[in-house]
């Protein structure tokens, strides 16, 4: 007997698995605690079909009194209501009070209705579903709960498929919450089991359009016209996950395969969808790993993220369109975005990439905002085309230095100094997406059957970068960037990335470490890989308590500094396997050399513990410039 909670932030309503519950779990013997009150309508609550139970909140909320349990709830525990009224609740139904205290709790301090609802299981198969609403009234708690018992629902289903072998698959189907349609002569044919998603029966209409996909919620309407858009003769198969809004209310997640067949002229002679319900399991499917890729750009206008910009299945940040100033819902992706690039050369290069001729793009280039020859953007284009398994894909980043290149006009007219900073604004974005993608190729390699884990690294890679990006659009000073602010918003931004929130991040950084750019990017990602590192494998029990992890920054002497981090997790084991074995221990020593830092492994009693020294400047620091390159 176990219970799992889950909260449906869609619906609005929290979720409760319980498993393998039995009728003997319900109530206990417990001496009465006070006689019963009175509850108005008792008489017409009788007629009622749905459970109305009343409890009495005592101990300052801690505990309850039962009042009131309905005839359905009773029945389940072979119990009378004179058995269990006036005793308490935490003594008399210990399963149901460990459900409900805490709920009740929230209802008695914020007096608004709470939603929940209640699986039952036995052997991993529903057999029972019940709705709760908890209602607040005049100090009072009401629970109302409607039940829908799959038992006997089952039992008729299970005689039919005997009485009938011939419908052995549409039950199996039924029951694996599974269906599929095909499509010919734009008329759908639809198996009994999308009923069973869409919670209704079939209706005289139902052969002329796609009724999985007129419930798509809002939010995940693009993903279909992206499917509309996509299917042809060389993308003939479509794969993801979609949400629909069934008619009664319910968020469901639906697990779409899509197939079409073409003739030789192009044109589609049958198409095939298979469609399957994984609701129980959509706390893994809340959002797909590029979309936290795409979610670390969305804030930022300056710089974005173009995944597949080379195909119809393109998804780009927001940023994107903000640079060239159209809506996302009226952009067309096409060739004809190209016109308005103004250099030839680099119109002529973007060809050949889109042409397959080159693999690679990192260009310079002058935009005209809708063909205006009066709003001109600057911006760097970088896109690479890279094989996956069978398939092809691209993923790019554009960013706009206009800001940027006026700022460097600005600068050459002021002194030597302000000469390399021009340098090293023009230089950064190309280095740091260099970096990208080094670390990209590394981990394309080492990772080459575990996609998600790759988006995973490069997510918190990319929330570091753009935060970097956002911070120093503004400044005048890349030589002198105070530390404290840019790693506390970094700690921040992780514990929210690896969805982290029973962890705790401690960061004591001295307030008057200032640092280059060309410092704090590598210092930055090193804290990255350190902190994915230990998100991942210092807390292997998700039920371990007090889950720390500790970065401390401080000087050594005024030209060096030391970088300590450290959690208090189970601990490395075997720290040569690390040593020699692991990609991410390269990444974490590549960019240490960039600083010319030295890094150890210490021996904690609990935990693990690195400390990296590093210099605080540079002789010159554009001479570390190509250092990225040893990334590769």
């Amino acid at each position: 007997m176990h219970i799992e909670r889950h909260y449906r932030e869609l619906e609005k309503i929290e979720e409760v698995r319980a498993y393998n519950i039995s009728n003997i779990d319900l109530f206990e013997k417990a001496p009465q605690y006070q006689k019963p009150m009175k509850i108005p309508f008792s008489n017409i609550i009788k007629y009622v079909q749905s459970d109305v139970n009343m409890f009495i909140p005592i101990e300052d909320g801690e505990d309850f009194v039962i009042n009131r349990l309905g005839w359905n709830i009773l029945q389940r525990g072979n119990a009378k209501l004179e058995d269990v009224a006036g005793r308490k609740f935490s003594e008399c139904t210990p399963f149901f009070y460990e459900i409900f205290k805490e709920p009740f709790k929230e209802v008695l301090e914020t007096k608004d209705t709470k939603s929940m609802r209640i699986y039952y299981y036995i052997s991993n198969r529903i057999k029972s579903i019940t709705n709760i609403h908890i209602i607040y009234e005049d100090g009072n708690l009401f629970v109302i709960s409607d039940y829908t018992d799959e038992l006997s629902h089952e039992r008729s289903l299970e005689e039919k498929k005997l009485e009938d072998d011939a419908n052995k698959s549409t039950l199996i189907e039924y029951f694996s919450q599974t269906g599929s349609y095909y499509k010919t002569r734009n008329e759908y044919t639809w198996t009994p089991g999308i009923y069973n998603i869409i919670n209704r029966t079939k209706e005289s209409d139902d052969a002329y359009y796609n009724i999985i996909f007129d419930l798509v919620i809002p939010e995940d309407k693009p993903l279909v016209h992206e499917l509309l858009n996509t299917m042809s003769p060389e993308t003939d198969t479509y794969e993801n996950i979609i949400r629909i809004k069934t008619r009664d209310g319910h968020i469901k997640y639906i697990d779409t395969y899509l197939y079409s067949k073409f003739d030789e002229n192009g044109d589609e002679i049958s198409h095939y969808g298979l469609f399957k319900d994984v609701s129980l399991d959509s706390h893994k499917h809340m959002t797909r790993p590029v979309d936290f890729m795409l979610d670390g750009f969305n804030h930022n206008a300056k710089l974005s993220l173009l995944i597949e910009p080379l195909s119809r299945r393109y998804e780009f940040s927001k940023g994107f369109y903000k640079m060239i100033e159209i809506p996302s819902e009226e952009y067309i992706h096409s060739r004809d975005v190209i016109d308005n690039i103004v250099e030839d050369d680099v119109r002529e290069n973007l060809l050949k990439l889109i042409d397959g001729e080159i693999n690679e793009l990192n260009e310079i280039l002058t935009y005209k905002v809708n063909g205006d020859e009066n709003n001109l953007k600057v911006c760097e284009l970088f896109i690479e085309r890279f094989q996956y398994g069978n398939n092809e894909h691209s993923i790019g980043f554009l960013t706009d230095i206009t800001s940027i290149k006026k700022k460097q006009q600005e600068l050459i007219k002021s002194n030597a100094n302000k000469n390399i900073l021009i340098k090293e604004v023009h230089h950064r974005v190309k280095n740091n997406l260099q970096v990208l993608n080094s670390f990209l190729n590394l981990e394309r390699r080492a990772y080459k059957d575990k996609p998600n884990q790759i988006l995973d690294n490069m997510q918190a890679r990319l929330s570091s970068l753009a935060l970097l990006h956002e911070k120093t659009y503004n400044t005048s000073d890349f030589l002198n960037i105070n530390l404290k602010d840019y790693m506390e918003d970094q700690d921040e931004t992780l514990q929210g990335l690896f969805s982290a929130k029973n962890i705790s991040f401690e960061s004591e950084i001295d307030e008057n470490i200032h640092l280059s750019i060309e410092v704090i990017t590598p210092l930055l990602l090193m804290v990255d890989e350190l902190t994915m590192n230990a998100i991942k494998h210092a807390f292997p029990d998700p039920d371990m308590k007090n889950k720390t992890i500790h970065k401390e920054i401080k000087f050594i002497d005024e030209d060096t500094c030391e970088l300590i981090l450290k959690d208090n997790g189970v601990g490395l084991g075997n720290p040569e396997k690390l040593i020699n074995h692991n990609l991410g221990w390269e990444i974490i020593k590549s960019l240490t050399k960039q600083i010319d830092g030295t890094i150890e492994i210490m021996e904690p009693e609990i935990g693990t513990e690195f400390r990296i020294v590093f210099p605080t400047k540079f002789e010159d620091s554009l001479d570390n410039e190509n250092e990225n390159e040893e990334v590769a």
